[in-house]
Protein backbone atom coordinates (compact mmCIF):
# COMPACT_ATOMS: atom_id res chain seq x y z
CA UNK A 1 0.00 0.00 0.00
CA UNK A 2 1.35 3.43 -0.92
CA UNK A 3 2.37 5.69 1.92
CA UNK A 4 0.52 9.02 2.28
CA UNK A 5 2.36 12.06 1.00
CA UNK A 6 4.62 13.75 3.55
CA UNK A 7 3.55 17.21 4.64
CA UNK A 8 6.19 19.93 4.99
CA UNK A 9 8.00 20.78 8.19
CA UNK A 10 5.74 22.72 10.54
CA UNK A 11 7.93 25.71 11.37
CA UNK A 12 5.70 27.56 13.85
CA UNK A 13 4.46 25.96 17.08
CA UNK A 14 3.97 27.00 20.71
CA UNK A 15 3.89 25.19 24.04
CA UNK A 16 2.40 25.79 27.46
CA UNK A 17 5.55 27.65 28.51
CA UNK A 18 4.35 30.69 26.58
CA UNK A 19 1.33 30.73 28.93
CA UNK A 20 -1.37 30.92 26.27
CA UNK A 21 -0.97 27.44 24.75
CA UNK A 22 -1.00 23.83 25.92
CA UNK A 23 1.28 20.83 25.51
CA UNK A 24 5.04 20.35 25.53
CA UNK A 25 7.55 20.01 22.66
CA UNK A 26 7.41 16.22 22.70
CA UNK A 27 3.60 16.32 22.39
CA UNK A 28 3.86 18.55 19.32
CA UNK A 29 6.60 16.45 17.78
CA UNK A 30 4.59 13.25 18.11
CA UNK A 31 1.53 15.00 16.67
CA UNK A 32 3.64 16.18 13.72
CA UNK A 33 4.89 12.66 13.07
CA UNK A 34 1.35 11.27 13.24
CA UNK A 35 0.14 13.97 10.82
CA UNK A 36 2.79 13.02 8.26
CA UNK A 37 5.00 16.09 8.64
CA UNK A 38 8.62 15.97 7.55
CA UNK A 39 9.59 17.61 10.83
CA UNK A 40 8.70 20.31 13.32
CA UNK A 41 10.24 23.47 14.76
CA UNK A 42 9.49 24.56 18.33
CA UNK A 43 9.12 28.35 18.30
CA UNK A 44 7.92 29.62 21.66
CA UNK A 45 7.91 33.37 22.23
CA UNK A 46 11.27 34.75 23.29
CA UNK A 47 11.30 36.06 26.88
CA UNK A 48 11.75 39.79 27.42
CA UNK A 49 13.40 41.45 30.41
CA UNK A 50 10.89 43.40 32.51
CA UNK A 51 8.23 41.97 30.21
CA UNK A 52 5.39 44.42 29.42
CA UNK A 53 3.15 41.50 28.30
CA UNK A 54 3.89 38.68 30.76
CA UNK A 55 0.82 36.65 29.78
CA UNK A 56 1.92 35.91 26.23
CA UNK A 57 5.59 34.85 26.51
CA UNK A 58 7.69 32.45 28.49
CA UNK A 59 9.59 34.02 31.35
CA UNK A 60 13.36 34.34 31.45
CA UNK A 61 13.29 31.78 34.27
CA UNK A 62 11.44 29.32 32.01
CA UNK A 63 13.89 29.67 29.14
CA UNK A 64 16.37 27.01 30.36
CA UNK A 65 13.45 24.61 30.82
CA UNK A 66 12.34 25.33 27.25
CA UNK A 67 15.78 24.38 25.96
CA UNK A 68 15.74 21.18 28.03
CA UNK A 69 12.26 20.19 26.84
CA UNK A 70 13.15 20.68 23.19
CA UNK A 71 16.34 18.68 23.72
CA UNK A 72 14.26 15.89 25.29
CA UNK A 73 12.02 15.84 22.20
CA UNK A 74 15.05 15.80 19.92
CA UNK A 75 16.38 12.74 21.75
CA UNK A 76 13.09 10.84 21.90
CA UNK A 77 13.64 7.29 20.57
CA UNK A 78 10.27 7.17 18.80
CA UNK A 79 11.10 10.19 16.60
CA UNK A 80 13.41 10.20 13.55
CA UNK A 81 16.82 11.85 14.00
CA UNK A 82 16.68 15.53 13.13
CA UNK A 83 12.87 15.58 13.22
CA UNK A 84 12.69 18.28 15.92
CA UNK A 85 14.36 21.66 15.47
CA UNK A 86 14.91 24.45 17.99
CA UNK A 87 13.48 27.86 17.23
CA UNK A 88 12.02 31.02 18.68
CA UNK A 89 9.39 33.57 17.72
CA UNK A 90 10.46 37.09 18.65
CA UNK A 91 8.18 40.10 18.65
CA UNK A 92 9.99 42.94 16.94
CA UNK A 93 10.98 45.59 19.46
CA UNK A 94 13.36 48.06 17.85
CA UNK A 95 14.85 49.30 21.15
CA UNK A 96 15.08 46.03 23.06
CA UNK A 97 15.83 43.20 20.66
CA UNK A 98 19.15 44.34 19.13
CA UNK A 99 20.84 43.78 22.51
CA UNK A 100 18.62 41.13 24.07
CA UNK A 101 18.02 38.65 21.24
CA UNK A 102 21.69 37.91 20.38
CA UNK A 103 22.35 37.13 24.04
CA UNK A 104 19.43 34.68 24.02
CA UNK A 105 20.57 33.04 20.79
CA UNK A 106 24.08 32.51 22.15
CA UNK A 107 22.70 30.07 24.71
CA UNK A 108 21.79 27.24 22.32
CA UNK A 109 22.18 26.11 18.67
CA UNK A 110 18.99 27.60 17.29
CA UNK A 111 17.71 26.55 13.89
CA UNK A 112 15.12 29.24 13.17
CA UNK A 113 14.19 32.69 14.46
CA UNK A 114 10.78 33.99 13.41
CA UNK A 115 10.19 37.73 13.48
CA UNK A 116 6.66 38.92 14.19
CA UNK A 117 4.61 42.01 14.93
CA UNK A 118 1.74 41.64 17.36
CA UNK A 119 1.23 45.20 18.53
CA UNK A 120 -1.19 47.56 16.82
CA UNK A 121 -4.84 48.68 16.83
CA UNK A 122 -5.86 45.92 14.39
CA UNK A 123 -6.36 43.55 17.34
CA UNK A 124 -9.39 45.53 18.51
CA UNK A 125 -10.82 46.71 15.19
CA UNK A 126 -13.88 45.01 13.68
CA UNK A 127 -15.16 45.63 10.15
CA UNK A 128 -18.74 46.10 11.39
CA UNK A 129 -17.77 48.84 13.85
CA UNK A 130 -18.89 52.20 12.40
CA UNK A 131 -15.85 53.86 13.96
CA UNK A 132 -13.58 51.66 11.82
CA UNK A 133 -13.52 53.80 8.70
CA UNK A 134 -11.71 52.84 5.48
CA UNK A 135 -9.19 55.61 6.17
CA UNK A 136 -8.45 54.22 9.63
CA UNK A 137 -8.04 50.69 8.29
CA UNK A 138 -5.71 51.93 5.55
CA UNK A 139 -3.52 53.81 8.02
CA UNK A 140 -3.45 50.74 10.30
CA UNK A 141 -2.10 48.63 7.44
CA UNK A 142 0.41 51.34 6.54
CA UNK A 143 1.75 51.55 10.09
CA UNK A 144 2.05 47.78 10.35
CA UNK A 145 3.98 47.37 7.09
CA UNK A 146 6.26 50.29 7.91
CA UNK A 147 7.22 48.37 11.02
CA UNK A 148 7.68 45.23 8.93
CA UNK A 149 10.27 47.12 6.88
CA UNK A 150 12.19 47.89 10.07
CA UNK A 151 11.86 44.27 11.20
CA UNK A 152 13.46 43.07 7.97
CA UNK A 153 16.18 45.71 8.05
CA UNK A 154 17.15 44.78 11.62
CA UNK A 155 18.97 41.65 10.40
CA UNK A 156 17.79 39.74 13.48
CA UNK A 157 15.43 37.22 11.92
CA UNK A 158 15.36 34.34 9.46
CA UNK A 159 11.71 34.56 8.45
CA UNK A 160 8.59 36.70 8.89
CA UNK A 161 5.63 35.24 10.73
CA UNK A 162 1.97 35.93 9.71
CA UNK A 163 3.06 38.64 7.28
CA UNK A 164 -0.31 40.38 6.75
CA UNK A 165 -1.67 40.05 10.29
CA UNK A 166 -3.82 43.25 10.25
CA UNK A 167 -6.48 41.31 8.33
CA UNK A 168 -6.93 38.97 11.32
CA UNK A 169 -10.33 40.33 12.40
CA UNK A 170 -11.64 40.54 8.84
CA UNK A 171 -10.19 43.92 7.90
CA UNK A 172 -9.31 44.51 4.27
CA UNK A 173 -8.08 47.25 1.97
CA UNK A 174 -8.26 47.60 -1.83
CA UNK A 175 -5.73 45.47 -3.71
CA UNK A 176 -4.05 48.52 -5.24
CA UNK A 177 -3.49 49.99 -1.78
CA UNK A 178 -2.24 46.66 -0.45
CA UNK A 179 0.28 46.47 -3.27
CA UNK A 180 1.53 49.99 -2.62
CA UNK A 181 1.85 49.34 1.13
CA UNK A 182 3.20 45.78 1.10
CA UNK A 183 5.81 46.01 -1.68
CA UNK A 184 8.32 48.11 0.31
CA UNK A 185 8.15 45.51 3.10
CA UNK A 186 8.63 42.67 0.61
CA UNK A 187 11.56 44.49 -0.97
CA UNK A 188 13.13 44.82 2.49
CA UNK A 189 12.52 41.12 3.20
CA UNK A 190 14.11 40.15 -0.12
CA UNK A 191 17.10 42.43 0.49
CA UNK A 192 17.61 40.83 3.92
CA UNK A 193 17.54 37.32 2.43
CA UNK A 194 14.63 36.34 4.68
CA UNK A 195 11.82 33.87 4.12
CA UNK A 196 8.11 34.37 4.79
CA UNK A 197 5.90 31.69 6.31
CA UNK A 198 2.53 30.61 5.02
CA UNK A 199 0.73 30.63 8.35
CA UNK A 200 -2.46 28.60 8.29
CA UNK A 201 -3.89 29.92 11.56
CA UNK A 202 -5.61 32.67 9.57
CA UNK A 203 -8.02 30.05 8.24
CA UNK A 204 -9.50 29.87 11.74
CA UNK A 205 -9.66 33.64 12.27
CA UNK A 206 -12.21 36.02 10.72
CA UNK A 207 -9.62 36.61 8.00
CA UNK A 208 -10.67 33.21 6.67
CA UNK A 209 -7.42 32.53 4.79
CA UNK A 210 -3.74 31.93 5.49
CA UNK A 211 -1.25 34.69 6.13
CA UNK A 212 -0.25 35.98 3.59
CA UNK A 213 -2.88 36.18 0.87
CA UNK A 214 -2.38 34.88 -2.65
CA UNK A 215 -1.57 38.32 -4.17
CA UNK A 216 1.18 38.84 -1.59
CA UNK A 217 2.52 35.34 -2.28
CA UNK A 218 2.65 36.18 -5.98
CA UNK A 219 4.57 39.39 -5.27
CA UNK A 220 6.91 37.35 -3.06
CA UNK A 221 7.50 34.86 -5.85
CA UNK A 222 8.41 37.70 -8.20
CA UNK A 223 11.12 38.65 -5.68
CA UNK A 224 12.30 35.05 -5.13
CA UNK A 225 11.41 35.24 -1.44
CA UNK A 226 11.50 31.70 0.02
CA UNK A 227 8.53 30.29 1.89
CA UNK A 228 8.09 27.98 4.83
CA UNK A 229 4.94 26.53 6.36
CA UNK A 230 3.66 27.15 9.88
CA UNK A 231 0.49 26.17 11.68
CA UNK A 232 1.08 28.56 14.61
CA UNK A 233 -0.19 25.64 16.67
CA UNK A 234 -1.18 26.36 20.26
CA UNK A 235 -2.31 22.77 20.88
CA UNK A 236 -0.73 19.57 19.61
CA UNK A 237 -3.90 18.84 17.65
CA UNK A 238 -3.33 22.08 15.68
CA UNK A 239 -0.08 20.86 14.11
CA UNK A 240 -0.12 20.96 10.29
CA UNK A 241 -3.67 22.29 10.24
CA UNK A 242 -4.77 23.19 6.68
CA UNK A 243 -1.35 22.39 5.20
CA UNK A 244 -2.79 20.83 2.02
CA UNK A 245 -4.62 24.11 1.33
CA UNK A 246 -1.45 26.06 2.00
CA UNK A 247 0.43 23.81 -0.41
CA UNK A 248 -2.18 24.55 -3.08
CA UNK A 249 -1.91 28.28 -2.40
CA UNK A 250 1.87 28.16 -2.75
CA UNK A 251 1.58 26.29 -6.04
CA UNK A 252 -0.93 28.83 -7.32
CA UNK A 253 1.63 31.56 -6.62
CA UNK A 254 4.25 29.66 -8.61
CA UNK A 255 6.28 28.04 -5.82
CA UNK A 256 7.78 24.58 -6.30
CA UNK A 257 9.98 24.44 -3.18
CA UNK A 258 9.78 25.45 0.45
CA UNK A 259 12.58 26.24 2.89
CA UNK A 260 13.81 24.47 6.01
CA UNK A 261 16.27 26.11 8.38
CA UNK A 262 19.01 24.20 10.19
CA UNK A 263 21.35 26.18 12.42
CA UNK A 264 19.79 29.25 10.79
CA UNK A 265 20.91 28.17 7.32
CA UNK A 266 18.17 27.72 4.71
CA UNK A 267 17.79 24.73 2.41
CA UNK A 268 15.21 24.37 -0.36
CA UNK A 269 13.00 21.29 -0.35
CA UNK A 270 10.98 20.36 -3.48
CA UNK A 271 7.25 19.95 -3.08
Amino acid sequence: MALPPILPVDSHTHTRLCRHASGLPLDYARAALAAGCAGIVCTDHVPFPDDPSPAIRMTADDFPRYLDLVADAQAAPDLPPGFVRLGLEADFHSLLLPDWLPAILDRAPFDLVLGSIHTGPHWDMRPDDPRVTPALVLETFRAYFRKMVRLAQSGLFDACAHFDLPKRTGLSIPLADLREIALPALDAVAAAGMAVEINTSGCFHPAGEPYPSLPILQWMRERSIPILFGSDAHRPSDVAQRFPEAFALARAAGYTTYTVFTRRRPAAVPF
